[in-house]
C-alpha cells in the first residue's frame, strides 16, 4: 500500500471555497473509481501566513502502477478542473509515500 500525498497552498482569498470544493467534489470523484480510498484531509499548522493557508490531502493505493493508471483515467481530469476552479491562487505538489507496517 501506498499514500499519496498532495499539498496545496492556497491563497487567503480563496481558501474557504477551497476547502469547500474539495470536501464536496473533489474527494467524493477521487473515490468514486475505488482506487483512491481512505482519503484524509489535514490543514497544515504553520505561523501566521499572511500570503495564504496550506493544506495536505492524502489517499491510500494499493500500487504505484494503480495510481498511475488512476491519473490517466480521472486523475488529470480532475486536477484540471481544480486549475480552472481557482487557477494560480492554488498552487501544489504530490509525494509518493510507502507504508511501513509496525509491530512486523
Amino acid at each position: 500500500m501506498i499514500i499519496f500525498n498532495t499539498t496545496f497552498h492556497v491563497a487567503n482569498e480563496v481558501s474557504q471555497a477551497y476547502v469547500q470544493f474539495l470536501k464536496t467534489s473533489y474527494i467524493p470523484q477521487a473515490v468514486a473509481s475505488g482506487f483512491l480510498m481512505q482519503p484524509c484531509f489535514s490543514r497544515v499548522m504553520q505561523d501566521n501566513n499572511a500570503e495564504g493557508e496550506s493544506y495536505s490531502i492524502q489517499f491510500k493505493v494499493k500500487n504505484v502502477d494503480t495510481l498511475n493508471y488512476w491519473m490517466e483515467q480521472e486523475g488529470h481530469l480532475l486536477n484540471k478542473v481544480l486549475v480552472g476552479k481557482f487557477g494560480q491562487s492554488v498552487v501544489g505538489f504530490s509525494t509518493l509515500l510507502e507504508e511501513i507496517k509496525l509491530g512486523e
